[in-house]
């Protein structure tokens, strides 16, 4: 069983940045893949940024150039550097892996950006 923990949510002005990250509970090196969704108020949970084990990176398109995912998998952590952010990046942000065909989840960190 994996136990993800993210922090480093908060209260940002538009255009500003925050780091995210998501601490593991048990070595993450065999863990392919590694990532974030978000969730707004209203609206489906969505892909925000996903990192391979390999280092291989994807984003959504409304985050490309702006958000960068990293992990360290000495440290089992997953980060995400979010830069320029707006207002519609304000949502819950939750921290997902998948081993063994099992999807593990965080609780949630709360990112609101105000205007």
């Amino acid at each position: 069983q994996v136990q993800l923990v993210e922090s480093g949510g908060g209260l940002v002005q538009a255009g500003g940045s925050l780091r995210l990250s998501c601490a593991a509970n048990r070595s993450i090196r065999s863990i392919n893949t590694m990532g974030w969704y978000r969730q707004a108020p209203g609206k489906q949970r969505e892909l925000v940024a996903i990192i391979t084990s390999d280092g291989i990176t994807t984003y959504a398109d409304s985050v490309k150039g702006r958000f960068t995912i990293s992990r360290d998998n000495a440290e089992n952590t997953v980060s995400l550097q979010m830069n320029s952010l707006k207002p519609e990046d304000t949502a819950v942000y939750y921290c997902t892996c998948r081993r063994t065909l099992i999807d593990y989840w965080g609780r949630g960190t709360q990112v609101t950006v105000a205007s």
